[in-house]
């Protein structure tokens, strides 16, 4: 029997993947790009870079606390790059990465169907929600 090389495990593996599974390393990626802010930050990062200020304008009702926390979770993922600017003060801006120039058409679309379906699901939610009881 051969043997199999670290690459061909590795393509095996990558196989598998199936987000349906609890234990699926994709669930926890759809978990954190399916967050709203996720998809406002990587929109608004689609021109270029940006300095955090910037961002947090760009985006209303954004806290400084899930700001941070988002920019964070997407430089760990590998989606945003950080880069300081040593000045006084202190230059910092936030670039989307290759990566996560590849998200960047489903999150604008979602973005945009959003924007187009609205009303809809507005009347939708109405047409659902149970009626105040009349007295």
């Amino acid at each position: 029997m051969p043997t199999k090389t670290a690459a061909a495990r590795r393509e095996e593996a990558r196989a598998a993947y199936d987000a349906f599974l609890a234990a699926c390393p994709t669930r926890k990626l759809l978990h954190r790009i399916s967050d709203k802010w996720v998809s406002l930050v990587l929109v608004a990062l689609a021109e270029g870079p940006r300095r955090y200020n910037d961002i947090a304008r760009a985006i209303a009702g954004v806290s400084q606390k899930m700001l941070t926390q988002t920019l964070r979770t997407l430089e760990r993922d590998g989606l945003v790059t950080r880069t300081v600017t040593p000045a006084v003060p202190v230059r910092v801006d936030y670039e989307l990465t290759a990566l996560g120039h590849t998200l960047l058409p489903v999150m604008r679309a979602i973005k945009v169907w959003a924007e187009a379906h609205i009303e809809e699901v507005e009347s939708a939610r109405v047409a659902y929600d149970p009626k105040p009881a009349r007295a």
